[in-house]
């Protein structure tokens, strides 16, 4: 879709092969999540002036009070411990390749394109009302798409924009994009990060069959490795949004560019 920024990132051939890779903080991340919720839910209603939840999902705290301060460390913390998860899986894969083709990972060319998280809470600076303030962006759902010329933006990206790494489903294609002036004054630098689900895991592993699944997966010639066979059914393409629908609709928006477009050959689920 964009040759300049394809070769910026360095994948403009055809047939390249590429890896994804997308894992976060996992369990530790969810008990952070848990953890706040509860102390969020109990400051809520010992406040001089309670707030009554329908939903302990609806939880919030200020920034500055202590249960906003704990839940923005440990919240990094967990993303810290992601970045450090994707990290040893980058390695682990750089190190079967060198292996399988008797290369170094460097002359193979397995260089990282770009590493970035998603749902988080981040302190950035936006313009609001003509005047430059620093916000918390909450994305969930979502993940940053700084423009060209962002100072927060890599070197090398500077002329492009910030990567957006859109992973599809196992049999879907996937895509990256770049963030664009229009995202930053429009959505606060933010564009999807994947398809978005249809059917939750719980309900995939109802609905879905788990022979079918590899069979379709089979037939348009994805080969998959799986530990265990319950994630497959809940991977399963059936089980998310269009993903080309969504990106063509963020690209139409003018909030994230589109830049390439990939299809899946194999899958490994851990």
């Amino acid at each position: 879709y964009d040759k300049y920024a394809a070769k910026q990132l360095g994948l403009e051939r055809q047939g390249q092969v590429c890896l994804m890779m997308h894992s976060g903080s996992r369990g530790l991340g969810h008990q952070v999540a848990t953890d706040a919720l509860q102390l969020m839910c109990k400051a809520a209603m010992t406040r001089k002036n309670p707030i009554h939840l329908n939903d302990p999902q609806l939880s919030c705290a200020p920034i500055h009070s202590e249960e906003g301060q704990l839940y923005l460390r440990s919240m990094a913390a967990a993303a810290n411990f992601a970045w450090v998860n994707r990290s040893t899986i980058t390695f682990m894969a750089r190190q079967a390749f060198s292996k399988v083709f008797k290369q170094d990972a460097d002359d193979l060319d397995m260089h990282v394109v770009y590493d970035i998280s998603h749902n988080t809470a981040k302190l950035e600076e936006h313009l609001v009302d003509g005047a430059v303030k620093q916000l918390l962006v909450h994305r969930k759902g979502a993940t940053r798409a700084f423009p060209p010329n962002h100072p927060l933006v890599a070197s090398d990206y500077q002329s492009i924009g910030e990567p957006v790494l859109i992973g599809g489903s196992m049999g879907t294609c996937s895509y990256v994009l770049v963030g664009t002036h229009t995202g930053e004054k429009e959505t606060f630098s933010s564009t999807c990060h994947g398809a978005g689900r249809v059917l939750s895991r719980s309900g995939s592993r109802r609905k879905l069959d788990y022979d079918h699944v590899t069979s379709e997966l089979a037939d348009r010639g994805v080969s998959m490795r799986v530990a265990s066979p319950k994630l497959i059914v809940e991977e399963a393409p059936e089980s998310y949004k269009d993903v080309t629908a969504v990106v063509n609709t963020c690209h139409q928006a003018g909030i994230s560019s589109k830049v390439v477009k990939m299809r899946p050959i194999a899958v490994v689920k851990g």
